[in-house]
């Protein structure tokens, strides 16, 4: 007999199955837990999905199931979550601890959104440079691409935000306030793939062969695009350690992080201390007049 707890989150009555069954067995995180953890996180994780279509990957029976991907919301779905219709699938919006916490009773345990807002479905909020390494290579190869892409952005004054994917890659964010279309992003995302694999030939590469990459960091420009999905910040992560994909730090990146230093039961108290560090790319209105003025040159061309 499958054991449930019924829940009232913000006046909505909900029915949490299988309370103590076990999600993270490693961490020892139940869906009790998940769910706990998760209400304590939700002011830093829900800002980043308003009106965003949500897909979300889920594990009934843990990390180590069976999974699947979920973009279709179910019939069974309540009518107060936000919904929005987009290629004739019916999306959810993750906007409330409620929806949230009904995705966490269907044992959801990783969030992926669209590059761009529902209302302006064309246009990215980000320009995204996607950070993959290849078979072989170990998280300090990404960092050290990382730092090696911040340098260059330093260099013409553009302003970039860095988190870790929660797996194995990181993602850097260049706030553009929605001004591009995905034509001309993917014009800006590819300008700097061939930069950069150019510049540094024997870490970074474009091929999209993975057998071909070798030992090379894959920078990926062809993943920001209408359609597709990137694991959201604050999203957990289905590895053994329970990680969430949690921005961080030029200077923690120089110092050294690995993807697991950053876990669902650490996270609130690394908050506390630095807040949101991915706050700006919420009120992004357009890009800074720096990236602005690159991107211009780019079009030219």
């Amino acid at each position: 007999m499958i054991k449930t707890e019924t829940v009232v989150i913000e006046g909505k009555k909900l029915k949490l199955s299988n309370p103590e069954k076990l999600l993270w067995p490693e961490a020892g995180i139940r869906k009790i837990d998940y769910l706990a953890r998760m209400i304590e996180l939700s002011p830093y994780l829900l800002p980043h999905a308003q009106d965003r279509l949500l897909t979300t990957i889920r594990y009934p029976d843990g990390i180590h199931g069976e999974s699947f991907f979920s973009k279709n919301l179910p019939e069974y779905a309540p009518d107060w979550i936000t919904k929005r219709i987009s290629n004739d699938i019916e999306y959810a919006v993750l906007d409330s601890v409620p929806t949230l916490t009904w995705f966490v009773n269907l044992a959801a345990l990783e969030f992926h959104t669209a590059f761009n807002t529902h209302e302006r479905d064309n246009y990215p909020t980000s320009v995204v440079f996607d950070l993959d390494p290849s078979k072989g290579q170990v998280f300090e190869d990404v960092v050290e691409v990382a730092l090696l892409v911040k340098e260059t952005l330093d260099a013409l004054g553009i302003t970039s935000y860095i988190k870790t994917s929660g797996a194995t890659g990181m993602q850097l964010y260049i706030p553009v306030g929605g001004k591009y279309d995905y034509d001309t992003a993917r014009k800006i995302n590819e300008f700097f793939g061939h930069y950069f694999a150019e510049k540094y030939p024997k870490l970074i590469t474009i091929e999209r062969m993975v057998e071909k990459r070798g030992t090379k960091l894959y920078f990926d420009y062809l993943q920001m695009w209408q359609g597709k999905t990137i694991t959201m910040v604050y999203s957990p992560r289905a590895r053994e350690k329970a990680p969430i994909s949690m921005p961080v730090t030029w200077e923690e990146v120089r110092k050294g992080i690995k993807p697991e230093d950053f876990t669902i039961n650490n996270a609130l108290d690394r908050f506390k201390v630095t807040g949101d560090l991915f706050k700006p790319l919420l009120t992004a209105k357009e890009p800074e007049p720096s990236f602005e003025a690159v991107i211009n040159e780019i079009l030219k061309h």
